[in-house]
């Protein structure tokens, strides 16, 4: 949306000319609405919010920020709350609920009509982090008896309060899915023909309690649309729309990000996050870095000697730390990537470790033949040269071995590999490239 379209909205709401601000809600998109409101004063959006239609304004409240839907239901009537929760949809009731401080729970469960609370309930009994969570309940079953005609029939009449009719899911007496069958297959078929004729038996579906992590990857490989679940006894309990999946995939991808980057996850956005809570989220991985560090300081502590016989080592030890440090991150971060698309199994281990040990070899030659010509012409030391760039090359391969196994190794112990990226692996690899360094130096210069 313009910022023009956003200023208009403003100046027609100040200017209280509430017409004009009808008519140009009604024009605009529900996301773009959902837009401008964050971008209003609290005062002003909920004015504008309250211009809306009873249809519209539930649709833009799942939009908006948990922020701003908990300002909009501290500020408006009990039954304005009531209109809006009803007519959400389940799921997005429940994230809201999730959110939101127990007042607020508490008041808007109150103001929800009975189904929909049994609904929002039965969801909100689910882990967090499983399928069951984010699943909608919401969808159109049909039975293998029913004529194409009588399908249609249903959703005409059933349709309108779903989340999806694109896809229709086929069950039977007890409720167990049978298979399911598209609008675009209804619409092709005889007006006569069996829904079981024309279903498809061979469902991609999901169950309650799986990691709602391993969704994503599955609608991406089979192009779904959206996604049945059921329960341990096959029963179509919801169903999960690509969007929720989605919204899924991108809030691990920027929580493994985060890890990486050696900071405690936020569910809040940035400039929205107290400066307070984000220094709480960065400074425990700083501490454990920098008290970590010890056993890099012990390391070269116990070689004290070494380095007063030969006080040039210890200008190589910075760029041997950062090396490694990098190269160990270079494999983290496409193993975890890689786990994280279903592209990697644990399973692949001895196949992961020894690409990454062919891929050091490359590298590592690469380097060493840079660094022992940059040595040689600057320390006119061949022995110096052969000490570092050997130590280089045997840090590579070290620090690739190790940025491989043991994102793996979390995950087997179902720890998340994200933690194996930059705070354990550096630490990990700064000291034992700094034991390969003084060991080797020992061994060739004789000291």
């Amino acid at each position: 949306m313009s910022k023009e379209t956003i200023e208009l909205e403003k100046d027609h709401t100040h200017d209280k000319d509430f017409i004009a601000s009808k008519q140009l809600i009604e024009s605009m998109n529900i996301v773009d609405i959902a837009a401008a409101l964050e971008l209003m004063n609290k005062v002003t959006a909920i004015e504008t919010f309250r211009m809306m239609p009873k249809n519209k304004a539930a649709d833009v409240f799942a939009y908006l920020s948990r922020e701003m839907q908990q300002h909009i239901v501290e500020s408006i009537t009990n039954p304005e709350i009531k209109s809006i929760i009803n007519d959400l949809f389940v799921d997005d009731a429940v994230d809201f609920i999730e959110e939101m401080p127990a007042s607020v729970v508490k008041r808007v469960l109150a103001n929800a009509a009975k189904s929909q609370r049994e609904l929002i309930n039965q969801l909100l009994k689910y882990p967090r982090d499983s399928v069951g969570s984010i699943m909608t309940v919401e969808f159109v079953d049909l039975k293998a008896s029913h004529t194409v005609a009588q399908a249609f029939d249903y959703i005409r009449k059933t349709g309108v309060d779903k989340e999806t009719i694109y896809t229709c899911y086929v069950i039977d007496s007890s409720r167990k899915l049978l298979g399911i069958v598209s609008a675009r297959a209804l619409l092709l078929a005889e007006q006569t023909q069996k829904v079981s004729e024309i279903m498809k038996t061979s469902v991609i579906s999901a169950n309650t309690m799986d990691d709602k992590e391993t969704l994503a990857p599955k609608f991406s490989k089979y192009d779904l649309l959206a996604m049945p679940v059921v329960d341990n006894e096959q029963r179509l309990v919801g169903i999960v729309t690509v969007d929720d999946a989605f919204d899924v995939q991108e809030q691990e991808a920027t929580e493994d990000f985060e890890i990486m980057a050696a900071m405690s996850p936020s569910e809040e956005p940035y400039l929205k996050t107290s400066i307070r809570k984000l220094a709480k989220n960065r400074v425990f991985w700083l501490l454990l870095l920098m008290l970590s560090a010890t056993f890099s300081g012990a390391v070269i502590s116990s070689f004290e000697d070494a380095l007063t016989a030969l006080p040039v080592l210890v200008a190589f030890i910075p760029m041997l730390m950062n090396t490694g440090g990098c190269a160990g991150s270079q494999s983290a971060v496409l193993i975890i990537r890689g786990m994280a698309l279903s592209e990697i199994k644990i399973s692949d281990i001895l196949a992961v470790w020894w690409k990454e040990i062919r891929i050091a070899v490359l590298c590592g030659a690469a380097l060493v033949v840079v660094n022992f010509l940059r040595i040689l012409i600057m320390n006119n030391d061949i022995i110096v040269a052969l000490t570092v760039s050997l130590s280089l090359y045997v840090t590579v391969i070290m620090a690739k071995t190790v940025g491989s196994l043991l994102p793996m190794a979390a995950k087997q112990f179902r720890m998340d590999p994200a933690i194996m990226a930059a705070p354990v692996i550096t630490t990990a690899v700064d000291a034992i490239s700094l034991i390969i360094y003084f060991n080797l130096a020992k061994i060739i210069m004789g000291f």
